[in-house]
């Protein structure tokens, strides 16, 4: 093997640009891998954990843009990383509008007409330009992560007082005005509103919502520690508020992971007060506390979808709600050998995961993973699966100075191998998630993948079940059709929700009902 870094000085790329170029690098001709960010503690180390570090990087300083490659041959070093160059390269715009760049936010707001800031760029320097924009009276979203707590409760402090949206940090989907900001599915325009403290969870119910024939008035991001003990639910508040004045917003929904009890309970007198319904899907959530509050409790993904169109005018009866396809988890139990007890989940959405993971839990307890709750059921080691094993590829143990895995998916492919050679697995679980920011195709990064292991295990005589589920709509570039025409023609089970994966699963592997 043969390394070769280059330094740009002085250069900054934002965290979305260099996730998108470190995908696209790593495909090139002969490159076997290639990381590219900011010189930043952090990078060095993860570059010298791969065993690619040379003497140019540590001289690198936060400033400065790491470019190092690796090829099988010293001769091809030249061409990859000419090639790598390029991609750096923006092709001039043919239009008449060019470009512009601004070394502030404070420059840019002389000049440009907006009021909002996206920011993305490294969690050290994250607050700095949230606090430059908010006092420059910009709404803020802040896809950064690794934003420290404190400055987080700081930064929604100062946006409340202000009367601004601080949505973030970590904060990956939005959709203001029917525009969507960085991971976020192309949806109708509707009257349905929602406030959500989880990225995937907002678009997947943006895009269930899509399917029934309704649409978005706004989806208001809020970071997945709003409902936080220490941040106290202060933007998911102010985010019922807004929509509770938005005339275009009829019904409202709100999504979480499980909130503080405490943080719950404010959210739910908000809830209280508020003139328009509110459908309320917090993951675990209590059904009792939720009715108390006048909202309209929704166990799962989907049941919130439902009540939200209903609430907004739909006929509950007309709609296409996906039931299971019964015949077919029969059909799978059979294939199953009796050994092939286990249900592996590879997701790309932490609350994809989540609810497949809680679905597939009503059959089994034994449901380990590395975003368990329950410290009983958290992997001890998150590259080592145990039991029913459920991973999400988009935390931080895995994204730390890499892309998101809904950008790039080499992580999940590798992982993938591995499980679907472990003749104990019944069941393996695929998310793919489409929309703006995420991987152009990203069934097609999988199909070799998916093809080689089914072949090995039709040799090895198994049979491998792996059921997919692709989070997008009709409007999305990737093509929601052509994406699940892929995974059919390999064979792989399309389920219609991140619920139904775990409720598929769950009885694939159902072993005393396969023998009963």
């Amino acid at each position: 093997m043969s390394i070769r870094a280059k330094i740009k000085k002085n250069t900054y790329l934002d965290s979305i640009s260099l996730m998108s170029i470190s995908t696209q690098a790593n495909n090139i001709e002969h490159v076997k891998q290639a990381m590219i960010g900011m010189g930043t503690d952090m990078n060095k180390e993860v570059i010298e954990n791969v065993g690619m570090t040379v003497d140019e990087i540590k001289k690198a300083t936060t400033g400065d843009l790491i470019i190092v490659i690796q090829t099988d041959k010293e001769d091809q070093l030249d061409a990859a990383m000419e090639e790598v160059e390029k991609l750096f390269i923006r092709k001039e715009d043919k239009s008449e509008t060019k470009e512009k760049t601004y070394n502030s936010i404070s420059s840019a707001v002389e000049d440009v007409d907006s009021n909002i800031a996206v920011i993305s760029v490294n969690g050290l320097y994250a607050a700095r330009e949230a606090r430059e924009a908010l006092n420059n009276d910009l709404h803020v979203m802040l896809f950064s992560d690794n934003v420290s707590i404190e400055d987080e409760v700081e930064l929604k402090k100062l946006a409340h007082e202000k009367g601004l949206l601080m949505m973030g940090p970590d904060c990956g989907t939005a959709i203001i005005n029917n525009t969507g900001l960085c991971f976020a599915n192309k949806v109708r325009k509707g009257n349905i509103g929602i406030v959500g403290a989880s990225g995937t969870g907002s678009q997947e119910l943006s895009v269930r919502i899509h399917d029934f024939g309704y649409g978005i008035s706004q989806l208001i991001g809020t970071g997945g520690r709003d409902l936080s003990k220490e941040v106290n639910g202060i933007m998911m508040v102010d985010g019922i508020r807004a929509l509770e004045e938005a005339p275009d917003t009829e019904v409202i929904v709100l999504i979480s992971k499980p909130p503080e009890k405490e943080v719950e309970k404010k959210v739910l007198k908000e809830v209280n007060k508020s003139k328009k319904p509110v459908v309320i899907w917090f993951l675990g959530g209590d059904e009792e506390s939720i009715q108390a509050s006048k909202g309209h409790y929704a166990k799962g993904s989907k049941e919130a979808a439902i009540k939200a169109v209903v609430l907004a005018g739909a006929d509950e009866d007309s709609l296409n709600k996906h039931s299971l396809n019964l015949p077919l988890i029969k059909e799978v139990q059979k294939k199953l050998k009796p050994e092939q007890k286990y249900i592996r989940g590879l997701f790309t959405g932490g609350t994809l995961c989540d609810e497949a993971m809680l679905a597939a839990k009503e059959y089994y307890e034994d449901m380990y993973s590395n975003i368990s709750k329950d410290e009983k059921y958290q992997l001890e080691d998150s590259g080592k699966s145990f039991h029913h094993t459920f991973i999400d590829f988009g935390s931080d143990e895995y994204t730390d100075g890499k892309p998101h895995p809904m950008i790039d998916p080499s992580a999940r492919i590798d992982r993938f191998m591995e499980e679907a050679a472990d003749p104990k697995v019944g069941v393996i679980l695929l998310d793919f998630v489409l929309g703006y920011g995420s991987h152009e195709d990203p069934v097609g990064a999988m199909v070799p993948a998916i093809k080689e292991a089914k072949e090995k295990a039709k040799a090895e005589g198994r049979h491998l079940e792996i059921i997919g589920y692709v989070l997008g709509t009709d409007e999305d570039r990737q093509n929601l059709k052509a994406q699940n025409d892929k995974l059919d023609s390999l064979g792989v089970t399309l389920s219609s929700s991140s619920q139904n994966l775990g409720l598929l699963a769950r009885g694939f592997v159902n072993k005393e009902e396969n023998n009963g």
